[in-house]
This record gives structure tokens, sequence and C-alpha cells, in this order.
């Protein structure tokens, strides 16, 4: 039986983008993603251009070694090809792509990487990022500066490290061979889906669909349920043995799809290759990845990050200060306010004036007493007796006084509401001696 592949791609503009800047391709034994970079001043050109001159290359090799040599080769050519177009037209000077590639022969690949698309392998239900982010922020995880979870939200996120353009006449490509086998399924995307979609809902979406065009389109609908903010590129590639070699029909999407924008004019080619330098973005164009010039820029853009934390951590404390003045002062005023109210209640059996409120916060008693009086809690009637454990509110010190007052007088007539009863000696007719008493014993 051979070992043949099954293969699917897509691309998608997004929801923010205008224009789809992304290229894919899934042939016979080539499949590739690249992501262009440039805004409209050719962010499309460039991963067209590429794409184009890599698929060249698809098509059966007699071993990895010479795919992967193949790889190299088309990739050095494909950047020739974006720096001649670039002094050709020099409106799309600053443009440049990533490129993601892989070539399977037999039960090997030859994998070709650089920039910040990705190469992914399901193998026995687990999905493992293959390649390494050619980006600022990697750099920063790799040195330990920042965590994983930290890079995803840094604003130098989208600062690649290298890519294919005219920043670079021999850009280092990562290049490997490894081996694959019957039931691995690999995926090739750009970073509108890895940078949106999380890894473990990736690894359920490739696990959980069964042909590699369905995993492609329910890949990209995950990256367009999480807004999509950038163009999304997916190539799915399931390895399998059969007993016949399908015949397979390349397919190419997003940029690499249609007519390149330009046409080069003739008797103008030439191998002069521009000054390298920093090309920023062009501040008219949609967002887009951007590279560094040199290790000059690398080190300024670490020491800008490190000001930046010290930024970010002394506004923390600031504001956690500020928010805890304000906590405290919100406190402190609801204390004083507590502190102009007055209620009578019980304090060691007698009647007293409180100052405060009656609730507390947790062991906190937000009351104290005011004023002590000589009146028992005991003596008084038994309704007043029940107020005054009840406790009676008032909005001064003066109208708490005036219910101690009234509490004064009423002190008296509580003995005989005590709930018993009183005997009343019954009178005896006159003239008629009462009887003696007898005597104790």
């Amino acid at each position: 039986m051979a070992i043949v592949t099954a293969s699917a791609a897509v691309s998608h503009v997004g929801k923010v983008r205008s224009n789809n800047q992304d290229s894919g391709f899934a042939g016979e034994t080539l499949f590739a993603v690249a992501d262009g970079m440039g805004g409209h001043a050719g962010g499309d050109v460039a991963s067209a251009l590429a794409l184009k001159r890599l698929a060249e290359i698809d098509g059966p090799y007699g071993s990895a070694v010479d795919a992967e040599f193949a790889l190299q080769e088309a990739i050095v050519a494909a950047n020739a090809v974006l720096t001649e177009a670039v002094y050709e037209h020099p409106e799309l000077t600053g443009m440049g792509t990533t490129l993601s590639a892989l070539v399977r022969v037999g039960h090997s690949v030859a994998l070709a990487h650089i920039g910040d698309s990705r190469v992914y392998r399901l193998r026995d239900d687990v999905l493992t990022q293959i390649t390494v982010d050619h980006t600022f922020v990697q750099r920063l995880v790799d040195s330990g500066r920042i965590t994983a979870e930290e890079a995803k939200t840094h604003p130098r996120r989208s600062v690649l490290m290298r890519v294919l353009g005219d920043v670079d006449a021999a850009p280092e490509v990562d290049l490997q061979v490894m081996d694959t086998r019957p039931g691995d399924r690999w995926m090739l995307c750009s970073d509108g889906l890895s940078g949106v979609v999380e890894h473990d809902d990736i690894a359920a979406i490739l696990r959980n669909t069964i042909t590699p065009k369905d995993a492609a389109n329910a890949l990209v609908r995950a990256s367009l349920d999480h807004g999509a903010p950038d163009n999304v590129t997916v190539v799915v590639v399931d390895v399998h043995q059969s007993f016949e070699t399908p015949e397979v029909e390349p397919v190419t999407v997003g940029s690499a799809a249609r007519p390149i924008a330009f046409e080069q004019p003739a008797g103008r080619r030439s191998s002069r290759i521009p000054g390298l330098r920093l090309h920023p973005r062009n501040p008219t164009s949609e967002p887009s990845h951007f590279e560094p010039e040199s290790d000059d820029y690398l080190d300024e853009l670490i020491e800008e990050d490190r000001r930046r934390s010290r930024r970010r951590k002394v506004t923390w404390l600031v504001g956690t200060l500020v928010v805890l003045a304000l906590i405290a002062g919100g406190l402190y005023a609801g204390y004083r306010w507590t502190q102009t109210r007055f209620y009578v209640g019980e304090s060691q059996g007698t009647v007293a004036i409180f100052q405060g409120v009656q609730q507390g916060v947790g062991p906190l008693q937000l009351s104290h007493v005011y004023q002590l009086t000589d009146i028992a809690v005991d003596d008084l009637p038994a309704y007043t007796r029940r107020q005054v454990e009840n406790t009676i509110s008032t909005d001064s010190a003066a109208a708490a006084q005036q219910v101690v007052e009234r509490l004064s007088t009423s002190a008296g007539s509580g003995a005989g509401d005590s709930g018993g009863s009183t005997a009343t000696p019954t009178p005896t007719p006159t003239g008629t001696p009462a009887p003696s008493p007898e005597p104790t014993p």
C-alpha cells in the first residue's frame, strides 16, 4: 500500500481587513501558507509572489533531503523575486511575507519556516506545534522575560524578526526533516487562526472532524466566531495508506488565487538589491506586521519593553493606592455619618443612650454607649420594655434624651405588669369580729 495524502485549503479575509493578504496552497506533495505584510502597499502581492514561486516545486521527490533542498532554493528565489519587485515598484517598499511549507516524501516530510505562520501535527489525538515563531515576543518568552500568556496580549506581538522581503538578501529559514505516518494530520495556518483561537480548541476541531475540508472550514469558522481581526488561512493535510494513488488537483487560495495587482515593465529587470533599512508601516495602510532592521533595533525594543513594564507597574501601584484611598475615604465618611445617629437601648440591665447605628460590619460595631441612665429595664411596663430591648432609633442626642424622659415617667408602673395576679382581701360584715388567725405550729 502507498502512503498518500488528502488535503484542503481555505482562506478568509476576516471581519476587519478589507483585503486578503494571505495565500495558501495544497498540491500533490507541497503544502504552504504565506501571510503578507505591508497593508495595501503590497502585503497581498508579497504572499502571492512568494507562493506562486514556491508552487513551482510541487511534485515527487526521491528523498526528503532532496525536498528540503528544493524548498531552500525555492524560498531564496522567492525572496529575490520580492526584492526585485520592490526595486521595480518603489510603492511596494516595505512589503514582505511569512512562509510555512512542507513537502511529503513517503514516510517523511521536509519543513521550511520563516515568520509567525505555523505548522502543527496531530498524532494520536495530541496536537503539537512544530514550528517556532520568529517574533519579538517569542524571543522574550525564550529568554524568560515574559510568559507565553503575557505574549498573547503584548503590544509588540506583531513584530517579526524574520520575513521574506526586501529587508534581507539572505533570510534565515528554519529547515528540518521529520517522520510522518498514516493517521497523522498536519495543519498549516496564518496567525489569523493561531493568534485568535486557543490551542486546545484547535486540537478539538482537528480531532473531531473527519475530512480535511471540514476541518479547515471549522477552523476558519472558529476564527470568525472570535472576531477574526486578521485574514485567516488554513491548510489541512491527512496522511494515510491506500492501494491507489489518487490524482490531485492543486488548490490555491487567498491572494495567490487572484492575478497579481501589477505587471513588471519589460526591460527593467535587474539583480540590484536596494540597501537594507527599516521600513515603517505606511500610516495610511491597514495594521500589519513589520520587521526590525538589526540586532540594535532588537535591543532597543527590549529596552522599550522594560520601560513599558516599569510604567505598567507604577501605573498599577498608583491605581491601587488611589482605589484603596477612595475605599478608605468612603468607609470613613460612612462611619462619620453613623456617629450622627442615636438610639435608646439596654446596657447591663439599664436604659442607655447609644451613639451610632445598631448594625455592625463583621466584628466591628458601629455604636457605643453615649449615656447611661438609672432606669432599670425591669421597672418598665412590658410593652415599653420590649421597645427598649429592640432599640428605639432617634435622629439626635436631644431626641434620645426626650425618649429617656418619657421612659423615666413610666418606669414605676412596670411592677404590676409582670404577668402574675394580686389578691384582693374579702370584706367582712359590720360588728362581726374577724376570725383570729390560727396559730402557726
